[in-house]
């Protein structure tokens, strides 16, 4: 289910993980936080989805460099990135169209 052979396949799981890691401190670590002042888990989810935010990105810049995207894909990868569910959306309306001449 998970590849990371290409950078296609690369942003595309990397994307799903960040999305659930963004859905994990909306919706597990915050409400923690500030309903039963447990603010640990913030700090755990914030880290680990901060990093894969970054990789997303990242991964999105190098998408673009490497396959030669029209700018409008990147630009709407990085506003996804933005947004819950975004990457997963991002990933089943953008990517999967994708062909990969790397594979």
């Amino acid at each position: 289910m998970f590849r990371f052979d290409t950078t296609l396949n690369r942003i595309r799981s990397i994307g799903i993980f960040e999305a659930i890691s963004f859905l994990l401190l909306l919706g597990v670590a915050m409400p923690l936080k500030y309903l039963f002042d447990q603010p640990e888990m913030v700090r755990l989810v914030g880290m680990a989805h901060g990093v894969l935010w970054i990789l997303y990105v990242g991964l999105a810049a190098l998408g673009q460099l490497d396959y030669k995207w029209p700018l409008k894909t990147t630009i709407l990868l990085l506003i996804a990135s933005l947004l819950p569910f975004g990457p997963i959306i991002a990933d089943v309306k953008l990517l999967k169209e994708i062909q990969d001449p790397q594979a």
